[in-house]
């Protein structure tokens, strides 16, 4: 969703519940008056928000000599997005180079009302709201207010995102995004999920379409599923060209191996960013790993991902 706003009476809120900030001291209103502030709600896992990323970093460059100020408002969704080193990681991986202020309490979330990841709010010199989105999308309407705010008349940006930050391929998208974790898990096809307790799994001989399984020894806690053995593996039954997991390891500084399969096979032209041809890679760092990215025809495939060490952290499956 986006709206032009004109509520000159309604002024950008303090940023003083902010936790940290990296890239920037902490910025106020007062500090940023006399420039256009663009506020970017994200949290770095989230691949709607990764989507958007290439259009932010590319405002940022071509309008900051312009009087552009875009400020990132870290609001983390799984428990290891509070960790502020991992978030500067990220922040330095992702190469975002504006202010970033990390937001673990939602005290600017709140602050300003707001519900989504990612949300764009466009600020003018005044202090007062001009302009909204929700979501991925409208960038030519976004980019168009930029330049409006800012007294420009010029082209648009060009932007191609790649791995992750690519645009999904929405004609073949049919499986929504699945979390793991008893609190906001669903379609779960081996049986009853037993909250916080050790049990062994099984993946069923058939699994029904944007259904999945657990194989082995597993513990299903609040946010994630965590493994307890070599040879644990999880299954999915999807519809979309590129499939991504939110994973971790159970332990700082483990790495825990992995091979994946769709239909039975190694993954070969298809794999993804994070994937090589014969499935194999590596979780080492909390975040979304991108596992597949087909490069044929899309149609209904069964993933699976064993673990060939114990420790494996897995938070959601996401699509695109």
């Amino acid at each position: 969703m986006s709206s032009r706003l004109d509520r000159p009476s309604v002024q950008i809120p303090s940023f003083d519940g902010a936790t940290g900030w990296l890239n920037s001291e902490p910025l106020t209103p007062e500090g940023l008056r006399g420039s256009v502030v663009l506020v970017d709600f994200w949290t770095y896992t989230c691949i709607n928000w990764l989507r958007t990323l290439p259009y932010i970093r590319a405002w940022s460059e071509r309008y900051k000599e312009h009087g552009l100020v875009v400020l990132g408002v870290h609001t983390p969704e799984f428990p290891f997005e509070h960790d502020f080193g991992n978030v500067r990681e990220q922040v330095k991986a992702m190469r975002i180079d504006y202010p970033v202020a990390a937001d673990n309490d939602y005290a600017v979330w709140n602050a300003f009302s707001n519900n989504y990841w990612p949300a764009l709010y466009l600020v003018d010199r005044d202090g007062a709201f001009r302009y909204e989105h929700f979501g991925e999308g409208r960038y030519v309407e976004s980019e168009q207010a930029i330049q409006e705010l800012l007294g420009v008349d010029d082209e648009l940006v060009s932007v191609v995102g790649s791995d992750l930050e690519a645009p999904a391929d929405w004609d073949d998208l049919q499986t929504p995004e699945t979390y793991v974790g008893y609190a906001r898990g669903e379609r779960f096809a081996s049986g009853g999920a037993a909250g916080g307790e050790r049990r062994t799994y099984a993946i069923p001989e058939s699994l029904g379409s944007n259904r999945w399984a657990l194989e082995g020894e597993w513990t299903i806690r609040q946010s994630a599923a965590e493994s307890h053995e070599a040879g644990a593996a999880i299954a999915f039954r999807f519809h979309a060209r590129d499939l991504h997991v939110v994973l971790a390891p159970a332990s700082r500084g483990q790495a825990v191996r992995f091979r994946v399969t769709i239909d039975g096979q190694p993954p070969g032209s298809s794999h993804g960013s994070d994937t090589d041809e014969q499935g194999e890679g590596a979780i080492v760092d909390p975040r979304l790993y991108q596992l597949i990215r087909q490069s044929g025809g899309v149609r209904d495939r069964t993933f699976e991902m064993t673990f060939l060490d114990p420790g494996a952290q897995v938070y959601a499956f996401t699509f695109g």
